[in-house]
């Protein structure tokens, strides 16, 4: 399967880097440029399925950029920004944006937001039937779950569970959220339930630092920066 690709615009090589780092993680195949020019000339030769840009960028800053971008194409696009103010966001999405994150970023809410955008958008790509997180791979259509090389056996709730958290990745969830999303409203039994199956999740995956507790909270999904 051919992966979803983002095109990262920062003129910061450091801040390209780290959510190249953050979406790859992710399954996301990423291409950076670090000026205005060096994405138009990279949207002449490849097929890019989202563009991440940055709005404080000298000579062309990212408004600029999405104007020109515009003009020629309708690949989706995220503003990032260290400004939140109000005006910036209207603007963005006035001239073209589909969405204004502010930094600093949380690696969960930019995955969410690029699969949110390419969901509204209608585009393709977000008919995603491969995830890869890490070491971790899912194909969803065979619901076969793989860690490396190696096929790792699931229960139908410890599947579902994965799911949720990848879904919600980066989040602290509670017990009770989890509960309800996986057994139901009408679920009756503990929250020991929730502990039992993240605890026997966890051993067949054989990488408990994926899945982390948080103390007085629940648990989160989380892959840890090389």
């Amino acid at each position: 399967m051919i992966p979803i690709t983002i095109l990262i615009v920062d003129d910061e090589e450091e801040m390209r880097h780290l959510i190249q780092m953050y979406l790859e993680n992710s399954g996301f195949h990423c291409i950076q440029a670090a000026s205005g020019e060096e994405a138009y000339q990279i949207l002449e030769q490849e097929s890019i399925d989202l563009a991440i840009l940055d709005v404080m960028m000298p000579n062309e800053n990212g408004f600029m950029v999405c104007e020109k971008i515009r003009e020629k194409y309708t690949t989706p696009i995220i503003f990032l920004s260290a400004k939140g103010e109000e005006w910036d966001k209207v603007r963005g999405l006035q001239l073209g944006g589909d969405d204004y994150m502010v930094k600093p970023l949380s690696p969960g809410e930019l995955v969410a937001r690029i699969q949110s955008v390419l969901r509204r958008t209608g585009s393709p790509a977000i008919e995603q039937n491969v995830i890869k997180m890490g070491s971790v791979t899912i194909d969803k259509k065979a619901r076969k779950v793989m860690v490396e090389d190696k096929a790792v056996p699931l229960t139908l709730k410890e599947y579902e569970l994965l799911i949720y958290f990848i879904e919600h990745q980066s989040q602290a969830l509670s017990r009770e959220q989890i509960l309800e999303s996986i057994w139901g409203i009408d679920y009756h039994g503990s929250l020991r339930t929730v502990d039992t199956h993240i605890k026997t999740l966890r051993m067949k995956l054989g990488i408990d630092e994926y899945i982390q507790t948080v103390w007085g909270i629940g648990y989160k999904f989380e892959v840890p920066e090389e």
